[in-house]
């Protein structure tokens, strides 16, 4: 009985050991700045100055780690995640709120130690002036760059479990040969257990069972929520539109072409008529010459020779629409300097690119004639709604906010995680702009009250209700 209960307990603390290792086996290495910069711009820069070195709504994070350095470190840990929970119980904790109350920070439940590791690295670097160049840049230009993956440790994590595993077997081997020795020791019918006997044994086949169910669950619940998670999408589009260059360039704003997001849930793609209000005048492109814009001229059904769109131009077929465009290409390449023969050749090498440019990727049809087929980039789950003229019109969120510096993108992609986690956090952080914004005059009176009595600060969009679940998941 006592080798028994001996050989359980020694097979359930292995499988904890197996367990933990699979939960923490990706645990956190040292800090990337690159990583936490991001990081800091998605959860920290609305409180705390990004000079590390100045207060702002909350204290300058310069030096920050050598403030905890007294405790462990898992304490940073929980007090960045939940300040709160340790205001009453820990010595740095009650200092802190005591010289910074009323003022809560955010919780940050949806950091891992990686992720707070990255933006303590940044905050080092950004403090004493160590950072990456590129990393450091001013004004924040790394928020439309691409978000550094993190790293990989599965095959450590393959290792730690291999090693966990043989150990649980040789022990197992250990106990059994034990019991075998006692039972001939006292006398008793003994039989020595072969490998394939403790590999058999029902407390190696319950370590083992133990360990899948933890292991699959672990990874069930980790793939389900990054399902549909795709920061840093960046796709290839079928025509080479530049947002660095309209945006950023030509100061053109996001509202001129994604009109509806100020009015409507959607922020639509424009139509090729708002690229015509401008490209009428403007035919060959500063960076591609005619190769990009003549794809929106093909799509749209406009003769840029003649000044005017085509008649009866859905009926056309493909080499009458050919000679339109190609006759329009080899003329600009010859004003540029080309040959004719140069010029015909660059005609028909740009024809195929607007074909398959405008090529429908669902039924394959290589009739030119329709509308663009824009890769779609942003896109939230069907069970969350979300409405862009209540942030754009009512909550004067910029565009920046969730898009990142678009003006600085020559290829968009997604800024931001877009998670629930993500959302909830902004909510949290984000000032109500109640001065001058007429949507909020017949609503909230105790709010306005207590700000011209100076009992509130500010009004955050959790204050009014921006964490209720029917506000996003009606």
């Amino acid at each position: 009985m006592i080798f028994k209960s001996l050989t359980s307990r020694v097979l359930l603390i292995a499988s904890l050991l197996f367990s933990t290792m699979a939960l923490f086996g990706q645990g956190a290495a040292k800090g990337d700045d690159k990583a936490g910069k991001t990081l800091f711009q998605n959860n920290c820069a609305s409180c705390h100055n990004k000079n590390m070195k100045s207060d702002l709504t909350g204290p300058a994070l310069g030096g920050v780690e050598e403030r905890w350095a007294a405790y462990p470190r898992a304490d940073l840990y929980l007090w960045i995640r939940n300040s709160q929970s340790m205001i009453n119980s820990h010595p740095r904790g009650k200092e802190l709120w005591a010289k910074w109350q009323p003022t809560v920070m955010n919780s940050f439940n949806g950091l891992s130690d990686q992720d707070i590791e990255n933006i303590l690295a940044y905050i080092q670097c950004m403090y004493d002036g160590s950072c990456d160049p590129a990393a450091a840049a001013a004004g924040a230009a790394a928020a439309g760059g691409a978000t550094e993956k993190p790293k990989n440790n599965t095959l450590l994590f393959v290792l730690l479990a291999g090693i966990l595993g043989i150990f649980t077997v040789v022990l197992a081997q250990i106990l059994s040969n034990l019991k075998y020795m006692l039972a001939v020791k006292e006398g008793l019918p003994a039989q020595r257990q072969t490998l394939k006997q403790v590999l058999l044994s029902k407390g190696v086949i319950a370590f083992a069972l133990f360990a899948a169910v933890v292991l699959g669950g672990y990874t069930t619940v980790n793939q389900a929520i990054a399902l549909g998670r795709q920061q840093g999408y960046q796709p290839d589009q079928p025509i080479k539109f530049s947002h660095a260059t309209h945006a950023g360039v030509h100061k053109i704003d996001c509202n001129y072409c994604h009109d509806s997001a100020r009015r409507s849930k959607h922020s639509s793609i424009p139509a090729a008529n708002t690229c015509m209000n401008c490209h009428r005048a403007i035919k060959v492109g500063s960076k591609y010459g005619t190769a990009e814009l003549t794809k929106v001229f093909a799509s749209i059904g406009y003769d840029p020779r003649a000044d005017k769109y085509i008649e009866n131009y859905e009926n056309l077929s493909e080499d009458e629409v050919k000679s339109k465009y190609t006759a329009w290409i080899e003329d600009n390449a010859i004003q540029g300097g080309k040959t004719p023969d140069a010029a015909i050749k660059e005609g028909a090498l740009q024809w195929e690119a607007i074909k398959e440019a405008l090529t429908d990727p669902k039924t394959g049809d290589k009739k030119v004639q329709g509308p663009i087929e824009w890769v779609r980039i942003h896109n939230l789950p069907d069970h969350a709604y979300f409405n862009h003229a209540q942030h754009v019109s009512v909550g004067k969120v910029a565009c920046q906010t969730c898009h990142g510096k678009v003006e600085e993108m020559d290829l968009l992609q997604q800024h931001a995680p877009l998670s629930m986690g993500w959302c909830i956090n902004c909510h949290r952080q984000t000032e109500v702009k109640f001065a001058d914004n007429g949507y909020y005059n017949s609503y909230y009176a105790k709010f306005h009250q207590e700000l011209q009595e100076g009992k509130r600060k500010k009004v955050t969009v959790e204050d009014i209700g921006g964490l209720e679940c029917q506000k996003c998941h009606y």
